[in-house]
């Protein structure tokens, strides 16, 4: 009678340890599969690997004046365009108003920021980054970026013609 108990306990165990395998085995694999490239959605630390490198874009496109209500590829004014059916703030850039100006100096001057910003746009490739300062959108809805070519922010480009400053939180006074 000892016998049988012990060969029905050691049954027992056998079963629950290959219940063990049976569920570990399968959740070890999927882990394994799961983590091979890291933990989703967290960036690991290196050269290239840092958030704002993952999240920038190479851009070649060739942009006009947006006109009328259909907008995909076009630049608005001075510092906002439309990218592929995105409309961006550059987040760098505060350029003259063109739709709604204080006074007839800022509107020529926004006029000539958005012809400028046109000609940069269209000189060649050039890189979207993330906003610096985290924020995705500002509060009309469009996507903060800052665009750069060769490590130089298209901000520099129309400042050094007077058509734009680097944004510091308060529009200048183009009047």
């Amino acid at each position: 009678m000892g016998g049988e108990r012990s060969s029905g306990a050691a049954w027992h165990v056998s079963a629950r340890v290959f219940g063990v395998v049976l569920v570990a085995a399968p959740l070890a694999v999927f882990t394994a599969i799961l983590f091979a490239d890291g933990v989703p959605g967290v960036v690991a630390a290196g050269p290239g690997k840092t958030p704002a490198a993952q999240a920038r874009q190479i851009v070649s496109a060739r942009f006009s004046r947006c006109i009328g209500g259909a907008r995909h590829t076009c630049v608005v004014d001075g510092d906002t365009i439309w990218l592929e059916g995105t409309k961006i703030r550059i987040a760098d850039i505060d350029a003259p108003e063109i739709s709604q100006p204080s006074c007839e100096a800022e509107r020529i001057v926004g006029e000539r920021a958005t012809e400028r910003l046109t000609r940069w746009l269209n000189a060649g490739a050039f890189e979207v980054h993330p906003n610096p300062e985290g924020r995705d959108t500002d509060r009309y809805g469009r996507k903060l970026h800052v665009l750069a070519r060769n490590g130089e922010s298209a901000v520099e480009a129309l400042a050094a013609h007077g058509v734009a400053s680097r944004w510091g939180g308060r529009g200048k006074n183009w009047c």
